[in-house]
Order: structure tokens, then C-alpha cells, then sequence
């Protein structure tokens, strides 16, 4: 079975450099200390020269300023990682430890997993009706919205909250999404709604008495061994390790986004939410994945029951509906791409 992990960090151009002790390091020599040895040169040499020339064709394009290739077969694996933090000539080097803003990727490594244990304990049921865990949610055809339908993007909710005008905090968050009704009948139409998971992060929390991002550390990432993943990452790790994301405009003085979540809702939320929020590296990833590749244990350690990973990567949605999707992950659907070609 083979596992790639990709982490590409989208910045903005002239982003500020950020002091590291290792900001003079060249890029250069980052690639070649991160080359394959010669064990894992079983792998097909060309593709991965192919792998690594379209990389650094998207950086000499400006279409990213640096990101972190792993790729991994049974035990052997390559790892690369290629140009800067930014668009800077001193930005610092990009590392194979960079730590990225996962963006979406929160959605189906924490989110779902944590939904998906207390599953596995009886303390959520996947076709209850919404307002049985979340009661301020009933009414205005809500109480037709189930857990599964949150999972699988088929709620029928809009696919997002408005922030105008401004509001912050995770409780007003939870009183808009409780707010918003179905355009549709639940359980009849496909629409990815980050809605539907900022009510399952609420919904975690509320379930399990913990909040999210402690649940998650207390019960995925740390028995995993995902050891640079967590929401709030400046709160545990040193800022020079993060990938910036953007520099934006805030009371008319400009600021980088550096290990403070992109989205702008997560960001109203303070950082922790069930769409958004998950900060991680390409190894943790790898762990996870390979956790998902062997039935929901990996190295000894059991975090998720078999029976969880098959809801997880077999088709939840009706027959006939023109996206298939499994709880949390993506099978067939528009958003299924690019994913090659077998």
C-alpha cells in the first residue's frame, strides 16, 4: 500500500521574513539533506524526479513558495521538502517538520474520528436527529437533520456562516448554525457545508464533556504519536516552525498569519472548530493515513474499531445521489479531485 502526503503553503507575495536560526539556510540544501537514501531508492527513481521537477516548476512559477513532499511504501518512505516559508529570498528554508494549517483536513482527521468514538461508545447515534445532542438546533426542519447527514454533507444546510455583520466567539458561532434552516430536504442533495461540521465540533464537545481540541489531542493525536498536531499550535510549538498563510489587513495595519488558523470563521470561532482549525505536518499525516490503511490501529495502538474505517471509506450516501460520499471522506463527487487516473 502506498501513502502521499503533500503539504503546499499558499502565502502571499512579499510575506515579511520570520527570524529563525535557520533563516540563511538555502533551500538548496534542505532538498539535498532530504533526499532519498539509498534504501528507499526501491522506489522508481524518474517518477520521483518527476514528483520533485513539477514541485519546483510550481515554485519557480509562483504558484507556492515551498512545500513538503512524504511518500511511503510498507516501511520504506521519502521525504522532501522543497523552497521557503515565503516569497522572500531570506524567508527561512521549508523543513520536513514545517508544521501547515490543514485547513478542510480537519474536517476528516479530527472531526470525524472524534464523532466516530463516540459512536463507537453509544453516546451518538449516527441517524439520531440533530436536536437530541444539540437541542437549541430544533425546529425550522432541523429535527430532520441527523448525524449522518452532518457526516456525509447531505444535511440540506448552506455551505457556510455569514461574518457580516462581524461577530466572534464558538457560542455565537453555534447560535448562527443553529439559526440557518435546510434548503433542502435533509438526505436528498449533496452540498459541502462547513456548517455541517462546525455543528459536529459542537457536538463532540457536548457529547464527550471535553472541548474539542482536547479531545482530540487526549484520544487521536497523542496515542498515534502525532506528535506536531494540535489545534492553537503557538500555544505548544515555537512560531518558526509554522508555515504562513497570508498576510491581511486588520484596522488598516497588515499582519502574516503565522500558527493562527486561515479560515476566517475558525478564526471568529478562536481557532478550534470542527471545519477548520488542525494544524499538522506530512509525517503526522503519513501516521494517520496508515492508521486508516490498517483498520484503524497502527503500531499496537488501536484508535479507531474496523467497523468505524469501513464507514469511513465506504459509499453513506443514498443510492442514485450524484456524489458518493463516506462519513467524513470523499468518494465520487466534484471535490474528489485531482486523484488521478486508477
Amino acid at each position: 500500500m502506498w501513502i502521499v502526503v503533500g503539504a503546499a503553503l499558499l502565502a502571499a507575495m512579499g510575506c515579511r521574513q520570520i527570524d529563525t536560526p535557520d533563516a540563511n539556510r538555502s533551500a538548496a540544501a534542505t532538498d539535498a539533506i532530504n533526499m532519498p537514501t539509498k534504501k528507499q531508492m526501491t522506489f522508481d527513481a524518474a517518477k520521483l524526479l518527476e514528483i520533485e521537477n513539477a514541485i519546483k516548476g510550481f515554485i519557480a512559477a509562483k504558484q507556492m513558495p515551498g512545500a513538503v513532499f512524504y511518500l511511503q511504501r510498507g516501511g520504506t518512505n521519502v521525504e522532501q521538502a522543497f523552497g521557503r516559508h515565503s516569497y522572500h529570498t531570506a524567508a527561512p528554508a521549508m523543513e520536513t517538520d514545517t508544521v501547515f494549517d490543514a485547513a478542510s483536513l480537519t474536517k476528516v482527521v479530527a472531526t470525524t474520528p472524534a464523532t466516530m468514538l463516540l459512536v463507537e461508545a453509544g453516546q451518538i447515534l449516527l441517524d439520531a436527529p440533530l436536536p437530541t445532542y444539540l437541542p437549541e438546533c430544533a425546529g425550522d426542519g432541523r429535527g430532520e437533520i441527523t448525524v449522518r447527514h452532518l457526516l456525509t454533507h447531505t444535511s440540506g444546510l448552506p455551505a457556510g456562516l455569514s461574518l457580516r455583520p462581524a461577530w466572534q466567539g464558538a457560542d455565537e458561532a453555534l447560535k448562527r448554525a443553529c439559526a440557518q434552516r435546510p434548503t433542502q430536504t435533509p438526505g436528498t442533495l449533496f452540498r459541502y457545508s462547513d456548517i455541517n461540521f462546525i455543528l459536529l465540533g459542537h457536538l463532540v464537545a457536548r457529547v464527550s464533556g471535553m472541548p474539542l481540541e482536547q479531545f482530540v489531542q487526549t484520544r487521536i493525536f497523542k496515542p498515534l504519536g502525532m506528535t506536531d498536531s494540535s489545534y492553537l499550535p503557538l500555544l505548544r510549538l515555537p512560531a518558526a516552525r509554522i508555515a504562513p498563510t497570508q498576510i491581511i489587513k486588520q484596522e488598516g495595519a497588515e499582519r502574516t498569519l503565522q500558527g493562527e488558523v486561515h479560515d476566517p470563521t475558525a478564526r471568529a470561532m478562536g481557532g478550534v472548530a470542527g471545519h477548520a482549525g488542525l494544524f499538522t505536518t506530512t509525517r503526522d499525516l503519513s501516521r494517520f493515513a496508515r492508521m486508516l490503511l490498517g483498520g484503524g490501529a497502527l503500531d499496537g495502538v488501536r484508535i479507531l474499531a474496523p467497523g468505524s474505517v469501513t464507514l469511513m471509506r465506504t459509499v453513506q450516501t443514498p443510492v442514485g445521489m450524484a456524489a458518493r460520499r463516506a462519513l467524513g471522506f470523499d468518494i465520487d463527487s466534484p471535490f474528489a479531485r485531482p486523484r488521478g487516473s486508477v
